[in-house]
């Protein structure tokens, strides 16, 4: 499975670059113009996990297989899109297809980039791009609404509970509120599901601060860690351009050079897609052996029967059983002859929920 996460922000505050720095399969134009990127682009990057390294290590397969996410770089958005201004339907229209959003915001100060909103003001810039979005949702509680009053009249118990929560939607977006603020879950989840709301998306933000500010932040940054704390959400400070100079270097020697001259551990991409996984509760798992050591990418709390699926449907539907090896296991074994021989191969079946790190094999018959 591909999580696909969509860079999203007012225009000129570093989109593409941050595009440039995660993609290592597409290049994002990135210029000083309003509405640079008409078109999303689409670009995957691997999933650094040095747990994969090491399994390769012991294993020494034919090749090595990371997982990957998807990063959609989608047209700046300007104040009115939800009515139309600039490209504000398309804009609209390709974030509705993403699993979550990247909202990149501009934290330094720069004379010779182009700004329309006045002073830097990153508050004032996250409350653009909400104040949009609920807007758009509104239209589309206000129509989904006007759908169900026809049903009321049927006395239907889940028809009358999709009524209460539509209404409840609407007040919370009426307030100036983000829908995943709610927590929706089970039968009340399902009566927004169809309209695929914008403001119940998952977001992570991204404090787009200059060279001084990368490792200390500064006090833009500042003020967006200390709104995006009172919704419950993160923080990713990093400065986009120097990302990007970091994925031009081909040699690791190169680019640790380049670490230790910015005073960096790692890229901000390792960052950025932890917080992706963390976002959306992803877990991974391993697959082990001669021709290819692999990493599959799941939701927290599948059974080991759907894990299977992101392999191939049919694993899903002849599941047999899983063997599985916890990773530690296997680090300390060294091998799946000697996990099994020290009795830390385990059989399991469809009700098993796969963990983070286990190494799996699965048996299925169609």
């Amino acid at each position: 499975m591909a999580l696909q996460a969509g860079i999203v922000g007012l225009p000129n505050v570093g989109k593409s670059t941050l595009f440039n720095a995660v993609s290592n399969s597409a290049k994002a134009q990135a210029s000083n113009y309003r509405f640079c990127t008409i078109e999303p682009n689409v670009g995957q990057v691997d999933v650094p996990d040095e747990r994969l390294a090491k399994l390769a290590e012991l294993v020494q397969p034919q090749r090595i297989l990371p997982t990957t996410i998807e990063f959609v770089d989608i047209a700046g958005l300007v104040k009115g899109a939800s009515k139309g201004e600039g490209l504000g339907n398309k804009f609209l229209a390709n974030i509705r297809e993403v699993d979550a959003i990247v909202h990149v915001i501009r934290c330094f100060e720069d004379e010779n980039i182009l700004r329309d909103e006045g002073p830097i003001n990153p508050i004032a810039d996250k409350d653009i791009i909400d104040t949009e979005l609920q807007l758009k949702d509104l239209d589309s509680v206000e129509k989904k609404i006007q759908r169900v009053e026809k049903l009321m009249k049927t006395g239907d118990a889940k028809v009358k509970n999709s009524m209460v929560v539509l209404q409840q939607c609407l007040k919370h977006l009426s307030d100036g509120k983000n829908i995943r603020a709610l927590k929706l879950e089970g039968e009340d989840r399902e009566a927004i599901a169809d309209i695929f709301l914008l403001t119940d998306k998952p977001v992570l933000y991204v404090a787009n601060v200059d060279e001084a500010a990368l490792l200390t932040g500064n006090k833009y940054s500042d003020a967006l860690v200390k709104a995006a704390t009172e919704e419950g959400a993160q923080v990713i400070v990093m400065n986009n351009s120097i990302e990007a100079q970091i994925t031009e270097l081909e040699a690791q020697e190169d680019k640790e050079l380049f670490f230790a001259e910015y005073g960096l551990t790692e890229p901000g991409l390792n960052r950025l897609i932890r917080s992706a996984y963390k976002l959306l509760d992803l877990a991974t798992y391993f697959t082990a052996g001669v021709q290819e050591v692999r990493a599959w990418t799941i939701h927290k709390g599948w059974k080991a029967p759907q894990a299977a699926s992101v392999i191939h449907t049919d694993f899903e539907k002849g599941f047999i059983k899983a063997e599985v090896i916890s990773y530690n296991d296997y680090i300390q074994f060294k091998s799946e002859a000697a996990c099994r021989e020290n009795g830390k191969l385990r059989i399991e079946g469809k009700e098993y929920i796969v963990h983070d790190g286990d190494v799996m094999h699965f048996r299925f018959n169609v």
